[in-house]
């Protein structure tokens, strides 16, 4: 008989991103291992991203609760006369309006851990007569947001249901936390509220070695490291690389590029090795590119000819691009909390057979896993003369792709059965 978990989560379809797919996946493959998920969301969320078409990938056999929250961007939005105010977006402007200055310094220092403190008190209120009435052998948060570990930890006062915090991200020690203008009383805030997660949580996860080490020098207790993955059945059953010509390149990029993901020095390095070869050399971006990055493209006679900005598309539509690609590139971050940058998108790219370029820490946790499986390298940013040298290596390689060796521990099936057996060890207890 199939035991009952409650998956807390801010971002489901249709909000795309890798922080929906790890639990949508997880939500696929779980039942296979005896836990039967059913996932509680906000109603009407405030998400950057979607993806309509991961909808079509919620099992009609997965109960989703949607309960309505309340965000204070929307008063932004009212002020502002604008339709979007999402944080992300106005953090990355250069310059910022006195209103959006007030909105920035309250969010730091009033909305702690984050805006959606407000959906906390509602939410622990109505979950608690079903978690007391047993329809839930245990429960899952996963932030960020981290008010979601704030819910668990209600939850678990009040009924001291098996636990299961998830971190797909640092808390007090993230690197966003340093963006905002936050008072030292607020950090400590903070650090306060995370302390009481990682202690009261039954069991701790976090998606890289680098942050589980750091989550456990702040713990004093084990961490469990699960990772992100791919799903073989998101690849179109007839998707197939082609065979690399010598002399040409297109390199391709999935996913965001922000205010901490810099493609700069691949592409100067591309134009300054390419820049009077005559084989067809073409950058691909797949997914949003800030206004900075677009602007300096845009400004380059030689970058705006040989980038190709292909904006936003499905989470399927990506496989086409895949396709066409001669290696895909990696643009992790260079920022504080850049060693455990490993992101989901790594493993579909491991996937796909094709060679990975990345651009990010050398001796990261990334790095360590593209070395080991030999599906590509990682480069310092700043290590222009070793990334002119990667590039003319792939512009002159010919022959077929090369599977990358030891990715079957990575499948979102097998890494959901290991999530299975950290709640079936609950169950025992």
């Amino acid at each position: 008989m199939s035991k009952r978990v409650l998956i807390i989560t801010y971002y489901w379809p249709p909000s795309g991103g890798s922080g929906v797919q790890r639990w949508l996946k997880f939500a696929k493959y779980l039942p296979e291992a005896g836990w039967e998920p059913v996932i509680f969301t906000p109603e009407n969320p405030d998400f950057d991203l979607k993806d309509e078409s991961l909808e079509k990938e919620i099992s009609a056999n997965v109960e989703v609760m949607k309960f309505p929250i309340w965000e204070p961007y929307q008063l932004l939005d009212r002020f502002r006369g604008k339709k979007e105010s999402h944080p992300g977006r106005v953090l990355e402007q250069k310059n910022h309006s006195f209103l959006e200055k007030a909105a920035i310094w309250l969010r730091a220092n009033l909305m702690v851990p984050d805006p959606r403190i407000f959906w906390v008190k509602p939410s622990v209120k109505f979950l608690t007569e079903l978690v007391e009435k047993g329809q839930f052998q245990a429960i899952i948060t996963t932030g960020p947001p981290h008010s979601m570990h704030l819910i668990g930890r209600e939850l678990k006062r009040k009924t001291n249901v098996f636990w299961l915090a998830d971190f797909r991200d640092p808390w007090s020690q993230w690197e966003f936390l340093d963006k905002l203008p936050m008072q030292s009383q607020v950090r400590k805030k903070h650090e306060k509220l995370e302390r009481q997660v990682l202690g009261e949580a039954d069991v701790v996860t976090t998606i890289s070695p680098t942050f589980q080490h750091d989550l456990r020098l702040l713990a004093h207790r084990e961490i469990h490291l699960l990772t992100n993955g791919f799903d073989l059945a998101d690849i179109p059953p007839d998707f197939s690389v082609g065979e690399k010509k010598a002399g040409s390149l297109h390199l391709v990029y999935t996913g965001i590029i922000d205010s901490i993901r810099n493609p700069m020095p691949l592409l100067k390095a591309m134009k300054e090795e390419f820049s009077k070869e005559k084989g067809e050399v073409v950058f691909t971006f797949v997914g949003r590119v800030s206004d900075h990055v677009r602007e300096q493209i845009v400004a380059d006679p030689w970058l705006s000819a040989h980038v190709v900005l292909a904006g936003y598309v499905s989470h399927q539509e990506v496989f086409g691009f895949y396709e066409k690609a001669d290696a895909l590139a990696l643009i992790l971050t260079n920022t504080k909390n850049g060693k455990g940058n490993i992101p989901g998108k790594l493993f579909e790219y491991m996937a796909t057979t094709l060679p990975i370029l990345a651009l990010g820490d050398p001796e990261g946790d990334s790095a360590k896993i593209l070395e080991e499986s030999g599906a590509g390298e990682v480069l310092s940013h700043s290590d222009y003369v070793a990334i002119q040298v990667s590039l003319r290596k792939l512009f002159e390689r010919s022959g077929e792709a090369v599977s990358a060796t030891e990715i079957a521990h990575y499948s979102r099936r097998n890494l959901s059965f290991q999530l299975a057996k950290l709640l079936d060890e609950s169950s025992v207890s």
